[in-house]
């Protein structure tokens, strides 16, 4: 699944400026890109995973830190059982021989979701890439697995429910943070660039509370055919979106538009300056 990752920097790739810090992905289109070419749907999940290769490849170059993939959500339960069974077998082959991979290239993996549905093997195959990974710090690649947005909300709210109920916590005490920290996700910085492919318009139930200010990009190109030119694409359109997040135009200091470079080094722009400051004052803390 996560395949083969270059160590050393492309000297092709573009100079993205401000760019991402979280970049959130559904992958959609798989079905649809194989049935195009008379092609069974598992033949699409198994080309799709070129481009989970790619996405994790251009996120090194472009020295993007969070990635997080809707690899399996709570509904795709209902897709017809020998799909399901592909989907299993896909995640549980990743897991198996991709670790030593996912070392070489510095990256962390985290799972999120419900994990409780998935067989003896997998959880131990998640066990074993999870913690042989841990203390990886290039890229967190984070797979949501059996996830649901409405779930993740859900659980956090039952947790902090049982700690009123235990008398540690007085319900006036709940806020946002308190209830962003026991989501799937914590210790991860909300999504800035949150990508679709396949012309699909909808959240799909992923992400829902940690995209509340996040940029969305939908493209009509079909998951298989994501390559690293079309992630290009979507950090060039993230350069131009103004994020104030809520903020007055004239409260945020140093607004400018960034530029996007060519790959000839000669050739380059001058880079304007950085908005990374400008983040989601409810995640402050994690971005410090």
């Amino acid at each position: 699944m996560f395949g083969w990752f270059k160590r050393k920097r492309n000297h092709n790739v573009a100079i993205i400026s401000p760019k991402p810090r979280h970049v959130a992905v559904i992958m959609d289109g798989n079905g649809r890109w194989a049935s195009d070419k008379g092609l069974s749907r598992i033949a699409g999940h198994k080309r799709g995973v070129d481009s989970v290769k790619s996405l994790i490849r251009s996120c090194i170059q472009h020295e993007i830190p969070y990635l997080s993939i809707f690899a399996f959500s709570s509904e795709n339960w209902n897709r017809p059982q020998a799909e399901v069974d592909a989907l299993m077998d896909l995640l549980a082959n990743a897991l198996e021989t991709q670790t030593k991979k996912l070392n070489e290239n510095g990256v962390r993996l985290k799972l999120i979701g419900d994990l409780g549905k998935f067989s003896d093997k997998i959880h131990r195959l998640a066990d074993h890439a999870v913690r042989d990974t841990a203390e990886n710090k290039k890229l967190v690649l984070s797979v949501a697995v059996n996830y649901g947005g409405r779930w993740d909300i859900t659980q956090a709210a039952r947790k902090l429910a049982q700690r009123v109920a235990a008398g540690e916590l007085q319900a006036s005490e709940i806020s946002e943070e308190l209830l962003h920290n026991e989501l799937a996700t914590q210790g991860i910085p909300d999504p800035d660039l949150f990508i679709r492919t396949s012309g699909e318009y909808r959240l799909s139930n992923f992400m829902l509370w940690q995209a509340a200010y996040a940029e969305f990009y939908f493209t009509n190109t079909l998951w298989p055919d994501f390559d690293e030119n079309a992630f290009t694409d979507a950090l060039m359109m993230y350069t131009h979106r103004d994020r104030r997040f809520g903020l007055a135009p004239d409260q945020v200091a140093g607004k400018e538009q960034g530029v996007v470079s060519s790959s000839d080094p000669e050739t380059v722009e001058s880079v304007d300056t950085d908005m990374e400051t400008q983040i989601n004052p409810h995640t402050a803390s994690r971005h410090a």
